[in-house]
């Protein structure tokens, strides 16, 4: 332990003018003034970190900065098997959900075929929504699984995708970039989908009692091209692909929510670290007070408050700013936002 310690000063007295350090309980923390600029001394300091095994934590302000060592923990090991059994699995239920869609009884084998169309099409937008998070994450050097998809007895077959990160985030355009790259990608493959699906789509005398959903911005903006005037008492009978592209703008309105760990909070917590978590408190009264409107909403309010939260921990290196490009992509995010959010899903 005495050997590592005085090895990771000598390294670190090359970048940065000591002027105290001490240990804690299986950590190594040093401050200082940098002698480079922020970019090359956390560069320097990240590797010599990876070179001993071990994570660094770069804080301060005012140039004084401190670095915290700490040993990386033994890698959990990845069964994909789990996540091919949950591929398999969730495109059986979006399956027999597209063939219900259709008003086809799933339990006739020969009706399944036309349950593909949907469930194809929100498998392919939930799981590039995640490998657009996996391999951004794959690109800042951070430990992450391949997507684990959520089967589920409902109307659309599933609850969604996640990906787990097995390490911490390197810094804030490390976090803007890992929270966009899903929503932006699961946003182009849904715009595609909305496009090809209101084409199959067809205007129909609407039944009484049934099930209307609310459109976001994006989708009117779409779905106006293809029907410019709409009869009275009728209304368009979404194909398949494009109830799946609807849902795909769903998810993502959903998952740039401002809050806790979501995409939205990551992106929010690398812009305005400060202010993140009264964000998020705000936005779970807000969607309480929606939930009178739509019940979903109550049960999306308990769920961050009591479940997801809206604590967000840290990136590794707290000092270094952003970039004109995730200022870019940060806009572009709420942009995005803005376009899919839908106050009243379904009516």
């Amino acid at each position: 332990m005495e050997a590592l310690h005085q090895i990771i000063e000598r390294e670190l007295s090359e970048v940065m003018n000591i002027v105290e350090s001490y240990d804690r309980e299986f950590s190594f923390v040093w401050s200082g003034y940098p002698l480079v600029d922020h970019e090359e001394f956390k560069k320097r300091v990240f590797k010599l970190a990876e070179e001993n095994g071990l994570y660094a934590f770069i804080t301060g302000e005012d140039n004084l900065v401190s670095v915290r060592f700490v040993f990386k923990p033994e890698g959990k090991k990845t069964n994909i098997k789990l996540n091919v059994a949950l591929l398999i699995i969730t495109f059986a239920t979006t399956v027999i959900a597209g063939t219900l869609q259709r008003g086809l009884n799933p339990l006739h084998f020969g009706n399944l075929i036309h349950g593909f169309p949907f469930a194809i099409t929100i498998m392919v937008i939930l799981g590039s929504h995640e490998l657009g998070h996996y391999f951004a994450a794959k690109r800042h050097g951070v430990v992450a699984t391949l997507p684990y998809f959520i089967p589920a007895p409902s109307f659309i077959g599933t609850f969604g995708a996640v990906i787990s990160l097995r390490s911490p985030i390197p810094d804030r355009k490390a976090l803007v970039d890992i929270g966009a790259a899903g929503p932006i990608t699961g946003f182009v493959l849904s715009i595609f989908a909305a496009i090809i699906g209101l084409k199959l789509s067809t205007v129909v005398e609407i039944p009484e009692g049934a099930l209307r959903i609310g459109n976001p911005l994006i989708f009117s903006f779409i779905s106006h091209f293809f029907f410019k005037s709409i009869p009275q008492g009728m209304d368009v009978l979404l194909h398949p692909v494009a109830f799946a592209g609807w849902l795909g703008f769903f998810v993502t309105g959903l998952n740039l929510l401002p809050v806790g760990q979501l995409d939205g909070g990551h992106i929010l917590y690398a812009f305005f670290p400060r202010v993140h978590r009264i964000v998020g408190y705000v936005l779970i009264v807000v969607l309480f007070g929606l939930g009178f409107v739509w019940p979903g909403w109550l049960f999306w309010s308990l769920l961050l408050l009591l479940f997801i939260g809206v604590k967000h921990p840290p990136p590794m290196d707290t000092v270094g700013g952003l970039d004109n490009k995730r200022i870019i992509i940060g806009c572009l995010s709420l942009l995005i936002f803005v376009l899919t959010f839908i106050p009243v899903p379904f009516m």
